[in-house]
């Protein structure tokens, strides 16, 4: 391979490393599960995953996506989870390594090690949000592609269309994460486009609203129809809840600058709040803002500069709205207008493009040290090369005001481990707690059971909690998994379940209200422990359930003796297997040490097939035809030629010029 070659795919090569780093025993077989990450065997490819239902398709379509990955992929989801996890890595550093200017290695690497290795993607992988670090892993190429979705004068009338294309295709991994990343990926793609003059501007900004909702369809569709008929509502009371919080001795302003402030707790890495791990975070993250003013000044990012820092500054004070009184009430006003506004209740997300910013302004760091000028020679200005090639302000080596190269570059390394060094629980598995684990044969026996009947009606998951403490073998022993009820991925058809969100905030208990109307019309019945609860089950409770769509419960027969108001099962197998068949209206279909399957007398079961509507099946015809136009179109890897002319460069614009 040549050095060209070589230096092309290091980024993309370091980016994995830093992902079998990080995520270490994790790739092993097996599941990790981990809060919002409830990944199972045989992903269902149902209507629900379509976006077929009531309530907001907040898992459209990363849900259909991992089924459909698990049909085409051999070894089962667990091998395809690893490969999306380690993707995500490998994805966003090929796309940071690109943006910054200057033909030298270093730099590049530095800003890919600061990219792929900060709190955020540490706080959100151990919130298991693995979709929203699919939409992360495609910011860079987002930024890049709206930076040449604006033409330069006297170019782009006949060019709308490959450009709009590569937009879309841009967008991909962010239609993957689903709504969030969607408006993340929006928000960094309009701050540039809106820093050019006006007369490009406004058919650029069309031609991006139509490709963000043109990716958007899956899941816009659904979320419409569900406010319009259903009047799906989100809790403007949670906005607290989810505020960003300090997890550093610094206070949450400097928490959210060097990246992290996350609202849960426990998804703080370990050692995260030791004071000189977060002092060096925060002088870094200093560094990196300094480095970043560097690369504006110098003319290096012309393109992304601007907007990238309107992107970051929008989306710094949109993760500190939260934590202010003010904030809050202008949060909540919103969300009580339009439930859509609830993406906004977790602010921290929003930092994501200083994440970016920052990255680059490191790999600027390392340039300064390399010991580059900023001054471009006569005749270069407005070169639309690539970054690879020249016209980007870092061309000439002075001999004044900067360091020798050789002891730059040296430094340029060190910048490369500084990251680890600074956030050291992200390694091997988040120090552990990304052990994969492997599901309990009754899981199985339950999935095949229910999937054989092919009579419509719901499941509904006991006992009445969104999240499991699931204590299984991670091949360490015994280790308790907080993670989203997995029953509600486990079938095929809709699964009712709890969506009302514990959170304990200065020693008391909060809640935040669920979204899904169905599972507001099953709470009452279920949820002070049936039919487990003190005194027997009530007779008439099954019944009412079948009334309301339910042919199936899954209890999980642990974990509700922890549920308050339960009654401990009877010691023998016998007594307890008596204990089951005698819930009133329904049949005992399998009784497991882990789970147990009850099916509601069919003459009592009111249930119709959960069917997508047309709108929702034209909604994903037309994401799926533009998108494959769009990749036919671009000719490229997420809008850009991956093959380069002589010399290693590339013939396409460069975003960075």
């Amino acid at each position: 391979m040549s050095r060209v070659s070589a230096a092309r795919f290091a980024p993309a090569v370091l980016g994995l490393c830093a992902g079998l780093l990080a995520l270490g025993p994790g790739l092993g077989r097996g599941y990790i599960l981990r809060y919002d990450m409830a990944i199972t065997p045989n992903p269902p490819l149902s209507p629900r995953v379509f976006g077929a239902g009531d309530t907001l398709p907040r898992e459209v379509p990363s849900d259909a996506v991992l089924g459909l990955l698990d049909r085409m992929l051999p070894g089962g989801a667990d091998v395809v989870q690893a490969l999306v996890l380690l993707g995500g890595f490998v994805l966003a550093a090929a796309g940071v390594g690109r943006l910054v200017p200057g033909p030298w290695l270093v730099p590049r690497l530095v800003a890919v090690a600061y990219y792929v290795w900060n709190p955020f993607v540490a706080e959100r992988l151990l919130l298991g949000q693995w979709a929203m670090l699919a939409g992360y892993a495609g910011l860079p190429w987002v930024l890049a592609a709206a930076a040449v979705l604006v033409p330069p004068t006297g170019r782009g009338a006949r060019s709308w269309g490959r450009r709009a294309a590569g937009m879309v295709v841009a967008l991909i991994p962010a239609a993957v994460g689903g709504f969030s990343a969607v408006v993340l990926s929006g928000l960094v793609a309009a701050a540039v486009v809106v820093t050019r003059p006006l007369r490009r501007m406004l058919p650029a900004l069309a031609v991006l609203a139509g490709a963000l909702a043109a990716v958007s369809l899956p899941w816009l569709v659904p979320a419409l129809g569900s406010v319009a008929a259903a009047g799906v509502r989100t809790d403007p009371t949670a906005v607290a809840l989810f505020a960003a919080r300090a997890d550093t001795p610094f206070g949450v302003v400097a928490s959210v600058f060097s990246l992290g402030g996350v609202w849960n707790a426990q998804a703080v890495p370990v050692a995260f709040a030791d004071p000189g791990l977060a002092l060096g975070r925060l002088l870094l993250a200093a560094a990196a803002v300094a480095g970043w003013v560097y690369l504006l000044r110098g003319g290096g990012v012309r393109r992304i500069g601007p907007g990238l820092s309107l992107a970051s500054g929008v989306g710094f004070v949109l993760a500190l709205l939260g934590t202010v009184d003010a904030g809050r009430a202008v949060l909540q006003a919103l969300i009580g207008i339009w439930p859509g506004f609830g993406v906004l209740r977790d602010g921290q997300l929003y930092v994501a493009p200083l994440a970016l910013a920052q990255a680059l302004g490191l790999g600027g760091v390392a340039l300064w040290l390399r010991g580059w000028s900023q001054h471009q020679p006569a005749g270069r200005r407005g070169d639309d090369r690539t970054v690879a090639g020249r016209g980007h302000g870092f061309d000439r080596p002075t001999r004044r005001g900067a360091p020798d190269s050789r002891v730059g570059a040296l430094a340029g390394v060190g910048l490369i481990l500084l990251p680890v060094v600074f956030l050291p629980g992200l390694a091997w598995g988040a120090w552990g707690r990304l052990e994969p684990v492997t599901y309990p044969a009754d899981w199985y026996t339950v999935q095949q059971r229910v999937d054989a009947d092919p009579r419509p009606g719901a499941l509904v998951s006991l006992p009445w909690s969104a999240y499991r403490g699931l204590e299984w073998d991670s091949g360490l022993g015994q280790t308790v998994r907080v993670v989203l009820d997995p029953v509600r991925k486990l079938v095929q058809r809709p699964v009712v379940a709890d969506d009302t969100l514990r959170v304990e905030m200065d020693g008391e208990p909060h809640h935040a209200r669920g979204e899904d109307p169905w599972s507001r019309r099953v709470a009452p019945l279920v949820e002070d422990g049936w039919p487990m609860e003190r005194g027997g089950p009530a007779a008439s409770t099954a019944a009412e359930l079948g009334e309301h769509g339910v042919r199936y419960l899954v209890v999980d027969p642990q974990a509700a003796q922890d549920y308050p108001g339960t009654v401990e099962l009877p010691d023998s197998a016998a007594e307890e297997n008596e204990f089951w068949s005698a819930v009133p209206d329904t049949e005992l279909v399998h009784h497991g040490e882990d789970l147990v399957l009850l099916r509601i007398d069919d003459d009592r079961v009111r249930a119709e097939h959960n069917r997508l509507s047309g709108l929702e099946v034209t909604g994903w015809l037309v994401m799926v035809g533009i998108t494959f136009w769009s990749l036919a179109v671009s000719s490229s890897i997420l809008g850009f030629r991956m093959l380069s002319g002589p010399g290693g460069k590339s013939r396409k614009e460069s975003p960075a010029c």
